[in-house]
């Protein structure tokens, strides 16, 4: 088993140094805003934190250290420590490294400790500093990096994200890791699709309580001139004004954005869950809106606590 006792999972955060693993794990889970991160001090050999999400899931999170010193002794010393019980490797590579040929070394010696401890995880590449990649020539530089990390990687699969502290796109690729922890995540995508239906909502929207990432969605309209960013812009603008309200002794419970074209209401769902409905239809109240959402919110508990 990757994942080891219980529903807790075991996240390997690896890179190395300044690559900026601490600062992407600060921003999503110890509400950190990018430009604070400036103040962080370089990780220490391991960092561990334990993060509950849904029902009694948790994330065993190992922030590992980056300094060559570390990283010989992770593959050396603690290497059963380190890779054992693994549900999910997440390697963070600097996108203007300096040392890519070794950053691909420890990359290769991560995996390979990986394919004889925990042959069961899920391993993710995040190319990361995107934001300092012109942006007319981020996605080639970005295809041609995921091209190379498949070969290597080869024969475990690997998913690649680009990621940067200062866009949605942090939001969108741990999104998506996380979401891969989720058991039967697609029962609860059917059971949002009913719910968008009875209300008459084009789109719903579940995201995590406190990392606002975006966790399940639906869409009555499937047209493709949609942003399909857009979740995770809203994540980052709600985690965002969530910090500022917090800054202010204010706590965000609930907002409803209305102009001529559609309704937004973002409101707390379940324990562990916000929810955003998106409605296009004038002729239904706003009241309506936000009954249908209090009169769900006990099937949502039961469901997710069967997760």
């Amino acid at each position: 088993m990757a994942s080891g006792g219980g529903n807790k999972k075991k996240v390997l955060l690896m890179g190395k140094s300044s690559s900026g693993k601490t600062s992407m794990r600060s921003i999503i889970f110890a509400n950190y805003i990018p430009r604070d991160t400036r103040r962080l001090g370089a990780t220490l050999d391991v960092e561990h934190s334990h993060v509950r999400f849904l029902g009694d899931l948790v994330l065993n999170l190992w922030d590992c250290g980056g300094q060559e010193t570390f990283m010989e002794n992770y593959f050396a010393s603690q290497r059963h420590n380190i890779f054992r019980n693994v549900a999910v490797l997440i390697y963070v590579f600097d996108v203007e490294s300096r040392e890519l040929e070794k950053d691909f070394q420890y990359y290769k010696s991560c995996l390979e400790s990986i394919a004889e401890h925990s042959m069961d995880a899920k391993v993710f590449c995040l190319i990361h500093k995107m934001d300092l990649i012109p942006e007319d020539q981020r996605e080639l530089v970005f295809s041609e990096r995921v091209a190379e990390l498949k070969r290597r990687s080869h024969p475990l699969e690997v998913t690649c994200f680009k990621t940067s502290i200062w866009d949605e796109t942090l939001y969108k690729a741990w999104s998506s890791i996380v979401v891969s922890l989720i058991s039967n995540v697609s029962a609860l995508q059917k059971h949002l699709g009913s719910f968008a239906q009875i209300m008459d909502a084009d789109e719903v929207v579940l995201f995590e309580r406190a990392t606002f990432l975006v966790i399940a969605h639906t869409s009555q309209d499937t047209s493709a001139d949609r942003d399909p960013h857009r979740f995770e812009k809203i994540s980052n603008i709600i985690k965002q004004f969530k910090l500022a309200c917090s800054k202010s002794t204010a706590q965000f419970q609930n907002l409803e954005v209305r102009n001529e074209n559609f309704s937004a209401f973002i409101d707390y769902f379940t324990t562990n869950t916000y929810v955003m409905v998106v409605m296009t239809d004038p002729t239904i109240p706003s009241a309506t809106t936000v009954i249908n959402i209090h009169n769900a919110r006990k099937h949502f508990e039961k469901l997710e606590g069967a997760l």
